[in-house]
């Protein structure tokens, strides 16, 4: 009874390898709307009703995205009506929902990457291919929060010290520059002290070792097998052609036989594999819990 998130680190990176680069090579509007539906879920059934700010973000950022392209772009027989001389037409606005859907859907699914994969998990792939890369990966995205939480000791401290004396926006941006300043030269030191201290623990002389260990169990393989023959029968539908789809000038959007369909099919199962996983562990645990 494993989370989706405490399966073997290697499971979980194809996973978000073989999803998002589906879509982001697929375009066609039923592989679009997998994505987003897919993507919003599992963030939903794995942190509940936090993050109400982010959904109301990605919200605001879908319909602007959606938005701009029949502005900008005006190509498409169906006009819907007329702005400023220029014709908006119904397949640019199509187009733009179907692409401002797909942008979402990463960026969600990116979110739940973020959340899963921590430095730890990363370290752990790329530390056999790569020991270097895994190293400065792993320190990049320690150093984002401590970079953060610095520069607002900073920022406090020139608060206290009395140098935002006028509140208007140039004293801000000069307050702002100040700040950045001293981070450069934090982060500087702090990665010259960083590689002395771990010279002299002696980095790079022997056998490195991983801080857990994350071995391939049962679950592991079965998961990583499933998710490769998922993609495979949907990359052969796109390969293909039965997964074709056109907006301009008319909307054109056909899923091409049994293959085409199955194509669909298989990437739905993709990426509804977490959920999945989520709902089998929550059934066992409640069900544990009843026999208790």
């Amino acid at each position: 009874m494993r989370r989706f998130e405490e399966y073997n680190p290697i499971a979980a990176a194809i996973f978000f390898l073989t999803v998002t680069g589906t879509a982001m090579f697929c375009s066609h509007p039923a592989i679009t709307g997998l994505t987003l539906f897919g993507a919003v879920m599992y963030f939903v059934v794995r942190n509940g009703t936090k993050h109400l700010r982010s959904h109301i973000s990605f919200l605001i950022l879908f319909i602007l995205l959606a938005a701009i392209n029949p502005l900008i772009s005006h190509n498409g027989r169906t006009v819907l009506f007329v702005l400023n001389d220029n014709p908006i037409t119904l397949e640019a606005l199509l187009y733009g929902v179907n692409s401002s859907a797909m942008m979402i859907g990463i960026l969600y699914w990116f979110r739940s990457f973020t959340q899963i994969m921590t430095s730890d998990r990363l370290l752990y792939i790329f530390g056999t291919l790569s020991p270097k890369l895994s190293l400065v990966l792993s320190m990049a995205l320690r150093f984002v929060p401590l970079f953060s939480e610095q520069s607002k000791k900073v920022n406090d401290a020139q608060k206290a010290m009395g140098m935002y004396k006028e509140d208007n926006a140039i004293d801000n941006v000069r307050g702002g520059m100040r700040v950045f300043s001293v981070m450069v030269t934090w982060g500087l030191e702090n990665g010259i002290i960083t590689a002395d201290s771990m010279a002299a623990r002696g980095y790079g002389t022997g056998h490195r070792t991983n801080f857990t260990e994350h071995r391939f169990r049962g679950g592991d393989i079965i998961l990583l097998a499933a998710e490769l023959l998922l993609f495979v029968i949907c990359v052969a539908a796109i390969a293909a052609k039965r997964l074709e789809y056109g907006f301009y000038p008319d909307i054109d959007i056909n899923v091409s036989g049994a293959v085409g369909a199955l194509g669909i099919a298989a990437y739905g199962v993709l990426v509804l594999l977490p959920i999945i996983i989520e709902a089998e562990a929550g059934i066992k645990w409640k069900y544990l819990k009843s026999r208790i």
